[in-house]
């Protein structure tokens, strides 16, 4: 048949008649960020291929979202989605090939018959939850969980379309410009804080796709979004019409607090319990019949509710100026609801040393950004662009200030050879400040094609054509000078308590890396040797040292390597799911890696596995660290989370800190700092601060 005309965002030409190999016959619908064709492949086999609307073909954001949408889709392919079938995210019409799948979303099952019966819902509820399920454990969060997103085939619903983003027919914006998700289906958190929104955002999601599939209505109905999502936020659920036996399960999905929401496992064992006689019989169509004796099972069967976590601030405002307020934080792209609680400035936890409370100051250069902070000679050593000083970890004093010049981004200043190393990048001079005053000690003229690693009490000095000179860091004399064969200009890396530097050079094909181990000291080889894959070190612990392993091809991380040079043995872990743009930090035998989308894994390297994965749904982190008990990472917002490092649960988190001159998010957080039991973070709007590690929860 002809070519279909998309009904979608903006006027298009002629829709394509092919797909790659792909015939379109006709349209099965339109959305904000494509269209939907029914097609069929050369063999005959029925498919639904989405075709990206040509105006957003031409905008390389949406091509990264679409990238997105195919991957999160074929990590997910399986029993319970549309398996991708193929794709092509790089041609003038990017599009997605998915099987076709017979039957109606519950959108059109509801509007066409009304609302399910009790037996259906069960069934329905069940399925979602195992959908769920498996799209979780592959690190994946939909976001846009409703009723036209489930289909209703023959062997139970299917979870379709995983685009992230609808930017242009939607009323609400975030401060980004941009609303993730569609309000009467959208978590509190997802307007509180829309870009961190975690798998308990789809359990919220399922919960009011249960209300409207026994109600044909959403738990928070209103014609206004603005409305509907104050209501999100701030109002019990109308559960009116819900069958009775799954009224405590679904209050459960809409609890305010994602860590209050059940589970998906969680789900299904409620479920079961709730009906002994649930059965798989075809989903549709679906006899109404009575429950069966017994179906029924008592209130305090429900999913329990976790004990709450810090108290809820709830916003109190006057009945004349809810809808203005309202209506102008959305407009403006304010949070509704932001929840967290400041650093606590009264309590007086103590150290081994002295008393110690939680604090908060700005950084010396306002409007300048994210400080960048370590810790040595017993304080916080930062800087800001054309400053480096020094503040007091008990209360965060100001005890001095240099002026510098080109700080590298993302380097705090180090205590090195008992002095204060500020990093540098493309700047003619080299200097070390006494930590006491922050007077100059020595300086030391650089090319400007050198970059500079501190390593001990050495200064590695790397220029562009390989040469690699000591440099003594208390004294700014030159101990030594040379090259090492197979690492061309190498880029040192280096951890604490090890005494070496370590150079990695992965081959041009990715089948191996070769390791250097450098004594910074003399510059001579410790032992070097060739791994097979392709590595990057990331920390060193009891002689070892630990690699991320990527593939090359699909820049993902696929697991960790162990290497003991004494005794030549790689152990190599490999992971469950790929992690993409992953850091990682290891203390004793566990590993702890953060993927640039938020998923946090622990491997236990000793067991060969994965311990534990966390979607904490941070979009670009920090590097993890860990004191063993937590583990600690900031975001770019400001945040600074913790986990516990032996079950993986998010146990605190502080609010957003971007400020009024940030420009958005940064792209690379700095590492907390851990000092005993506390806290060190630092945040895009200038702050320095210190928080008690013992009680997360109160942050």
């Amino acid at each position: 048949m002809a070519p279909q005309r998309s009904t979608g965002a903006g006027a298009e030409a002629e829709l394509p008649e092919y797909a790659g190999h792909y015939r379109l016959e006709s349209c099965l619908g339109s959305g904000g960020m494509g269209v939907v064709h029914l097609a069929r492949s050369t063999s005959g086999l029925k498919l639904a291929v989405k075709v990206v609307h040509a105006e957003f073909a031409r905008d390389p954001e949406f091509r990264g979202r679409f990238r997105q949408e195919v991957a999160a889709a074929r990590r997910v392919s399986g029993a319970f989605t549309a398996p991708v079938v193929d794709a092509d995210t790089d041609g003038e019409r990017p599009w997605m090939a998915t099987l076709f799948i017979p039957g109606p979303t519950l959108s059109e099952q509801v509007k066409r018959n009304g609302p399910m019966a009790p037996e259906q819902l069960r069934r329905l509820m069940a399925g979602l939850a195992e959908a769920l399920r498996d799209i979780h454990r592959v690190g994946v969060v939909h976001r846009d969980l409703k009723p036209s997103n489930v289909l209703l085939a023959e062997d139970g619903p299917k979870v379709i379309d995983f685009g992230i983003s609808r930017p242009k027919d939607s009323e609400l914006r975030t401060e980004t410009g941009k609303l993730i998700g569609t309000p009467p289906f959208m978590a509190p958190e997802q307007f509180r804080r829309p870009r961190e929104v975690g798998p308990a955002a789809d359990i919220f999601a399922l919960g009011s796709v249960m209300v409207h599939a026994a109600t044909g209505r959403g738990p928070f109905d209103s014609d206004s979004p603005y409305i509907v999502a104050y209501q999100v936020v701030h109002d019990e659920p109308n559960l009116t019409g819900v069958p009775e036996s799954l009224v405590p399960l679904i209050l459960g999905c809409l609890a305010k607090e994602p860590e209050e929401r059940p589970t998906p496992d969680e789900l299904m064992r409620e479920l079961r319990s709730v009906a002994a006689s649930y059965d798989t019989q075809a989903f549709i169509p679906a006899q109404r019949r009575p429950a069966e004796p017994g179906s029924v099972a008592p209130a305090e069967k429900a999913v329990r509710r976790p004990a709450r976590r810090g108290k809820r601030r709830v916003a109190v405002l006057g009945a004349a100026v809810v809808g203005l307020c309202l209506l102008g934080a959305l407009a403006s792209g304010q949070l509704l609801g932001q929840t967290g609680h400041e650093p606590d400035k009264t309590g007086q936890p103590q150290t081994e040393s002295a008393a110690f409370s939680t604090w908060s100051v700005d950084g010396v250069v306002p409007g300048t950004g994210t400080p960048q902070c370590s810790h040595g000679a017993g304080k916080l050593l930062c800087s800001q662009p054309g400053v480096v000083f020094a503040l007091s970890p008990a209360n965060g004093a100001l005890l001095w200030r240099h002026s510098v010049t080109k700080q590298r981004a993302g380097e705090p200043p180090v205590l090195s050879a008992g002095l204060v190393q500020p990093y540098t990048s493309g700047g003619s001079r080299l200097a070390a400040l006494d930590p006491a005053s922050g007077n100059e000690v020595w300086h030391r003229r650089l090319g400007t094609d050198t970059t500079v690693r501190y390593v001990g009490g050495t200064a590695l000095l790397v220029r562009s054509d390989g040469t690699v000179t000591g440099v003594d860091a208390a004294t700014g004399d030159t101990k030594w000078q040379g090259r090492f064969k197979g690492q061309g200009s190498p880029v040192f890396v280096s951890f604490p308590a090890d005494p070496l530097a370590y150079a990695a050079r992965t081959s041009d094909d990715g089948s191996s890396t070769h390791v250097t181990a450098v004594d910074p000291r003399t510059g001579h080889v410790a032992w070097e040797d060739r791994l097979k894959g392709s590595l990057s070190p990331f920390g060193s612990q009891d002689g070892s040292l630990f690699l991320l392993a990527t593939d090359r091809v699909f820049r993902g991380t696929t697991g960790v390597v162990r290497y003991t040079p004494a005794s030549r043995a790689t152990h190599r872990v490999t992971l469950p799911v790929p992690l993409e743009d992953a850091q990682a930090t290891v203390r004793g035998h566990m590993a702890y890696i953060l993927a640039t989308g938020g998923s946090l894994v622990a491997v236990d390297m000793d067991a060969g596995r994965q311990l534990w994965h966390l979607e904490t749904a941070v979009s670009r982190g920090s590097a993890p660290v860990t004191d063993g008990r937590k583990v600690y990472f900031s975001s770019g917002d400001g945040r600074l989370l913790a986990v516990d490092a032996r079950w993986g649960r998010l146990v605190g988190q502080t609010q957003a800190r971007l400020g009024t001159r940030s420009a958005g998010v940064m792209g690379a957080p700095p590492l907390p700092i851990t000092v005993g039991t506390y806290v060190f973070a630092t945040a895009p709007d200038g702050t320095v601060f210190a928080l008690d590690g013992r009680n997360p929860s109160t942050w």
